[in-house]
């Protein structure tokens, strides 16, 4: 039994999120039926990470398992052909058969992409959140420094699926401007439901005068989700690298 592991990339736009479900279009299965065809085994598509509808990625790393004899340097441009344009196998490697694409992780990084300005965008619309006023992209820093570290991010977590512990390490966070566009780069070990969204939200709300960039450490201490930033929208959202 050979263990694959793929490298890819996509557009969440047309998809109810990574994660296969019944009577809906979603990035796992369509992967898992391109790879059917051509090894003509049923296969389970080991994803690194539960991405929400709508959310993109750029270095997703999956794995699984088959006897299939394709050539490894091969495989992933077997698969690539049977796949829609907004999923593109970017590598495949044959690993050991105790590598596993989620438990093996050790981090991740997210990009949440935001367009400072007052017209709303006709290019890449699906992958930017339209913010019309004007930002204070100095307190959005002074405010991402405050995520720094181990704490117990419950605040910044929407009701989903049950997990052990809401404690997190974010290991840095960048807030960086490009002209009109401005984006938050969070490294961390690990990510709860919709945190990077919450934190997103927050870091926009500190921007517009909303909220203080020095409120950021209170809010952690009470874990009370009602006090952070709203959910930003899905389509900025990108998971850029994995490692392991």
């Amino acid at each position: 039994m050979r263990n694959i592991k793929l490298i890819l990339e996509y557009d969440g736009t047309k998809y109810s999120g990574w994660q296969k479900q019944k009577n809906s279009v979603t990035v796992q299965g369509t992967i898992e039926k391109a790879i059917e065809a051509i090894t003509k085994e049923s296969v389970e598509l080991i994803g690194c990470s539960r991405t929400d509808s709508g959310v993109h990625a750029k270095g997703y790393t999956a794995n699984f398992f088959t006897n299939s004899k394709i050539p490894i340097e091969r495989f992933y441009i077997a698969i690539n052909a049977k796949l829609p344009e907004d999923i593109v196998i970017l590598s495949s490697e044959e690993v050991p058969e105790d590598f596993h694409s989620r438990f093996n992780c050790i981090g991740k990084t997210y990009c949440y992409s935001v367009l400072n300005r007052v017209s709303y965008p006709a290019m890449y619309r699906n992958y930017l959140y339209h913010v019309p006023r004007k930002l204070s992209i100095d307190e959005m820093k002074k405010a991402a420094e405050s995520f720094v570290g181990t704490y117990d991010f419950n605040a910044f977590r929407n009701l989903g699926t049950e997990v052990a512990s809401t404690v997190r390490t974010i290991h840095r966070i960048e807030v960086e401007e490009h002209g009109d566009i401005i984006n938050i780069l969070v490294t961390g070990d690990g990510f709860l439901y919709n945190m990077v969204r919450i934190i997103a939200g927050t870091l926009v709300e500190v921007g517009l005068g909303q909220k203080r960039s020095d409120q950021i450490k209170v809010i952690l201490e009470s874990k009370d989700r009602n006090r952070a930033g709203k959910t930003a929208p899905a389509r900025g959202l990108s998971l850029d690298k994995v490692y392991y």
